[in-house]
């Protein structure tokens, strides 16, 4: 198709006309075209300096960034711009400031300095910092990342900006990202560099992120505590129908999802967001949206943009986004796929091995790296991907448990089973596809399957991590990921230099290190129970929760390994760990009080009312005969009793539970462990009650959407 034949796209309100989505594409972002319209050709080549090649920012020209800046959002009607920092919290953070100002004769202006887009100030006693500051300390600062493209949403321009204590200390997710981008950088140009490929002088770390989520009906979602409070249902009886069928996985889409689907995709691509899958996920109202590869700071930041556009297009068409990793019981949970890579600056991609993986030396060794990372810091990948909402996803037969293994396809496996035994691997052979309907076009297929229960699956020219959460910020464990890699890189290279760079040299590199870490490949089935068993005598971790992984964050030799390449300092370190365990211990204490609100609030009085009418009934029928056996309503009304009263009991345990202070302490381990074995277990027990109550009371008398409605209420 033509760019002249693409359809019409509807203009929105406030944006300038838009006849096809390759206009519309980039046209709320200060990208590459605008600035090189808008600024001076050496202020120009200075800032894409540094933002494709890593140069230190020239202070000289922010001024002139800075004006340009301003007429372009104000071109566009924008009144405010923000600095937009990623706090702790999990998500985005904005304190908007007009561009009006005073000049020397009390009059209006239009204000926006170098000062203005370098830095900002916004208020940092109240975000999460894990005891980096004091609540009474209040400043905090915000400063410009030119790495990341500025962008306009809902009228604000928008600086994608990184966000410090007063003391220098990094509160955000973005400047740990920076840091461990860089460093991979580092280390893959001085092994490349070694390896004779002395062209290569940065390489970038690429990420995709494919995202799933649930849509519902927005004013079903409304009548329930739980999915308001806490982002999941906290009750709720199994449906008649769920998944069973897989008629919903990539089924059409439902016309009011599609019109949802469309408007997204529309103010995506307006930010530079570039969104390209949608699909119908496994479980009933799942769904899912998957960008095209970009540079991994950006894409971290698209992440996060795509999340907050997803519920606030949803609210637009009257649905709600749930987010959550696990929103419904016994329904598939969601994830967030992390697809990773490594690109020099010529574009090449280090883990597209070619037609003869043997000979592709590069390829070879950035993948042994990677395979000794997830060895040797399997606990330091297992805890990126830790939280209370994906305890209740991992290892339950619809994402990988939580131990950590590496697949590598048949193809892959073979080749480096001929490096370990001296062999040679036969090339690469890419077949014809071929399914008996000779009407049909013949095409090459894969060189080797995908498999879905890995964690970390190699597929073809990328790494799929798939534990991550759908809730989750990409930045955690990208930074993690970025780091062990980076590790292993640099004892690579120390390696090289000391024995000699020759092809033997670095073919029994690659040898003894396969040999040494090859336990945590696996390219069966990781759902199975014989994976388990067989984890366990290759003494793989299985730290199975959260509070079982996240202590790993402080072990020695982590906090060595973030310290020495830069990452963080110490105390940055013991600030995330304090954050994870609290929000952990938050999450969980929300999720008891609104259980025990919903129980005594609206269960218990809805089951009294009901077998009180049941009751009221069997005696109007025994009024009208004698002989009326009433077995329905006595029987139901019995059974709702039995049910409410021990329904009452349990909210009494977790009523204690919560109250006791004898299994809490002033550390925030302990306290999360008596969370995790004692409350857990008692909220449980109650749902198990209230979830039975539900099915035997009449649909018009139960106090709140059940899943049938929830699931298939679109």
């Amino acid at each position: 198709m033509t760019r002249a034949a693409l359809p019409a796209c509807p203009n929105r309100e406030g944006a300038p006309p838009l006849d096809n989505p390759l206009s519309m594409f980039g046209s709320m972002v200060f990208g590459d075209a605008e600035m090189r319209e808008r600024l001076p050709a050496d202020v120009y080549a200075a800032l894409t300096g540094t933002i494709r090649e890593g140069k230190k920012l020239d202070a000289s020209i922010v001024d002139i960034v800075a004006e340009a800046l301003r007429d372009w959002a104000m071109s566009k009607g924008v009144t405010h711009f923000s600095h937009w920092f990623q706090p702790l919290t999990g998500v985005t953070a904005e304190k908007h400031d007009s561009f009006i100002g005073a000049d020397a004769n009390g009059g209006m202006v239009a204000k926006f300095t170098g000062k203005d887009l370098v830095r900002g100030e916004p208020d940092a006693s109240s975000l999460p910092s894990g005891g980096l500051r004091a609540t009474f300390e209040a400043r905090g600062y915000t400063a410009w990342d030119p790495t990341s493209y500025a962008f306009i949403k809902e009228g604000i321009l928008c600086i994608p900006s990184t966000f410090y204590s007063y003391g220098g200390a990094a509160l955000d997710k973005k400047t740990p990202l920076l840091r461990s981008m860089e460093c991979i950088s580092v280390q893959a140009v001085r092994l490349l560099h070694l390896i004779g490929e002395t062209g290569v002088k940065r390489v970038y770390p690429m990420l995709g992120l494919e995202q799933e989520y649930f849509l519902i009906d927005r004013d079903l979602y409304k009548q329930r505590r739980d999915l308001v409070f806490c982002g999941r249902t906290l009750f709720g009886a199994k449906p008649p129908k769920g998944q069973e069928l897989d008629d919903h996985y990539y089924g059409e889409i439902k016309p009011r999802v599609l019109g949802f689907m469309k408007e997204l995709n529309e103010e995506l691509w307006k930010l530079g967001i570039l969104a390209k899958t949608e699909h119908n996920e496994t479980a009933p109202a799942q769904h899912e949206l998957a960008p095209i590869h970009t540079t991994m700071n950006t894409a971290a930041d698209h992440n996060q943009l795509t999340m907050e556009m997803m519920r606030k297009v949803a609210e637009k068409h009257n649905f709600a986004c749930l987010l959550h990793e696990k929103p419904f019981e016994g329904v598939n949970g969601s994830a967030k796929h992390n697809n990773w890579s490594l690109s020099t600056d010529a574009g090449r991609n280090l883990f597209d091995y070619g037609k003869d993986p043997m000979r592709n030396t590069a390829f070879l060794l950035f993948l042994t790296a990677v395979i000794a990372a997830a060895d040797e810091r399997q606990d330091l990948l297992r805890l990126s991907a830790a939280g209370l909402g994906n305890d209740m996803r991992l290892g339950a037969n619809e994402a990988p448990p939580a131990i950590m293994s590496i697949y590598l396809g048949d193809e892959l496996t073979s080749v480096f089973e001929a490096i370990e035994n001296g062999a040679q691997a036969a090339p690469v052979r890419k077949t014809a596809f071929k399914n008996g309907v000779k009407t049909q076009p013949e095409f090459t297929r894969d060189t080797s399957d995908r498999n879905r229960t890995s964690p970390f699956a190699f597929t073809g020219n990328k790494l799929e991590f798939r534990m991550l959460g759908s809730s989750f910020s990409a930045s955690e464990l990208n930074i993690v990921l970025n780091t062990i890699v980076a590790e292993q890189l640099n004892a690579f290279s120390d390696r090289l230099e000391r024995d000699g760079c020759s092809e033997e040299a670095v073919m029994r590199l690659i040898r003894e290190t396969y040999k040494k870490h090859r336990r945590i490949l696996f390219n069966g089935n990781n759902y199975a129970g014989e994976w388990r068993a067989e984890a366990k005598r290759r003494r793989l971790l299985n730290l199975e929760t959260a509070v079982d992984a996240l202590p790993h964050y402080i072990s020695k030799k982590n906090i060595s390994l973030f310290i020495n390449y830069g990452i963080f300092s110490h105390e940055e370190i013991l600030s995330r760990y304090e954050v994870l365990l609290e929000g952990y211990i938050k999450a969980m204490r929300i999720e008891a009080l609104t259980m025990l609100d919903m129980a005594r609030s609206q269960i218990l009085p809805a089951a009294s009312a009901f077998s009180g009418k049941l009751a009221d009934s069997a005696l109007r029928l025994k009024t009208l005969s004698a002989d009326a056996e009433c077995a329905y309503e006595t029987d139901t009304a019995e059974r709702i009793s039995e049910l409410a009263s021990s329904l009452h009991k349990k909210a009494l345990d977790l009523d204690n539970a919560l109250r006791d202070e004898s299994g809490k302490t002033g550390d925030l381990l302990t306290n999360a462990r008596y969370y995790k074995d004692t409350v857990m277990p008692r909220m449980r027990e109650l749902r198990i009650e209230a979830d039975a109550i539900e099915p035997l009371i009449a649909r018009s008398d139960w106090p709140y959407p059940g899943y049938a409605d929830l699931l298939s209420g679109v």
